[in-house]
């Protein structure tokens, strides 16, 4: 049985690069909508798609206003998988193991919290909200730079960049399903295709390529054009840019490989990778990508699940006592459906 240790590691990994790609999604899609005609379909409601997080939003708010779903997705800490807590739950998983990490990323993730809790609150109107997370992207990768340049490179490295890649291919799988699948019209056929739909769709794709910070890396790979089969392929199976469901894949794949008892989890992981080298996405209509990336997001889900159980599985026996109420593992049933939000049952200390 592997240390706890690495199991916090794990989830503040996953928790640092969810807040990350939370303020990355908010700021893309802030300029993607001021890019848009005012009669298209897509609102800010498409935010809350993509981060799964629809019946929570709906339990709090009734309306799809700019302004309470900047509050839900940044700075609400009734929504789990809001941007502060997700900093919470950072530091809250590295502060019971600061000992194990180097003081200067304890340091940084402290510091960072602190002055999200401080500044967010002011930072919600559009006028200041770009330049807030640009600034809090920025603290983010200083922090990856900072574990990488000072963590030993043992179990516990990998557990960290397990936790980082298999956040990040969660939400590389959400930004396509609800920002290509649930807000784009279905192409439209032969030569009647406007002008206007045509820029429209440029915009939308490109978007989708700024939101992983794509959009370079896209170019430099000899695309001439913004069209969606190139941009499918890129995002699903290039195995060179970091953000590339393949390539996280890959990366998740190497880590495992450094870690006792890993053979029934490289092999589940490697059907999700044959499974996405092998398919056609160009063939995909909307409906067949719509399956395609609910399919994969399940599988990801279950490896996440099997991921734990093989690793985290409960280190003690002893009955439960009133003291263990915030620290106790819970172990999520088996997931037979797409999931709204597959970290929603984790708890935040683990």
């Amino acid at each position: 049985m592997l240390s706890r240790v690495a199991e916090r590691v794990y989830w503040m990994a996953r928790y640092v690069e969810r807040a990350e790609n939370s303020a990355r999604i908010t700021n893309v899609y802030t300029n993607l909508l001021l890019d848009l005609p005012r009669n298209t379909a897509i609102g800010w409601h498409s935010l809350i798609a993509i981060t799964g997080s629809t019946k929570c939003y709906r339990a709090l708010y009734k309306d799809d206003s700019e302004r309470h779903i900047m509050k839900f997705l940044l700075a609400d800490s009734r929504n789990p998988g809001s941007l502060i807590n997700s900093l919470c739950y950072a530091r809250e998983n590295a502060r019971t193991i600061r000992g194990n990490l180097p003081r200067e990323g304890w340091e940084h993730l402290n510091e960072l919290y602190s002055i999200s809790k401080s500044e967010l609150s002011t930072s919600l109107s559009r006028r200041s909200r770009y330049e807030f997370l640009a600034l809090l992207i920025g603290a983010v990768q200083r922090l990856t730079g900072v574990l990488a340049g000072t963590m030993n490179h043992n179990y516990g490295y990998h557990f960290l960049r397990i936790g980082r890649h298999l956040e990040r291919a969660d939400m590389t799988t959400r930004i396509l399903d609800a920002m290509t699948v649930n807000t784009f019209p279905d192409e439209e056929p032969g030569e009647n295709v406007s002008y206007s739909y045509t820029l429209l769709m440029n915009v939308l794709w490109m978007n989708v390529l700024k939101s992983l910070s794509a959009y370079q890396s896209y170019r430099h790979e000899g695309y001439t054009a913004i069209s969606r089969d190139n941009v499918l392929k890129f995002v699903l199976q290039n195995r060179d840019f970091p953000r590339a469901i393949l390539h996280t894949l890959f990366e998740i794949q190497n880590s495992i490989q450094q870690l006792p008892r890993h053979n029934k989890t490289i092999r589940q992981l490697n059907r999700i990778i044959r499974v996405i080298q092998t398919t056609e996405v160009s063939a995909l209509n909307t409906k067949a990508l719509h399956t395609f990336m609910d399919t994969l997001q399940i599988d990801i889900a279950n490896f996440n699940q099997h991921f734990g159980e093989t690793y985290f599985a409960v280190l003690e026996t002893r009955p439960k006592t009133a003291s263990d109420n915030t620290s106790k593992k819970i172990i999520s049933p088996k997931i037979q459906h797409k999931p709204e939000k597959m970290y929603v049952e984790q708890p935040a200390v683990l």
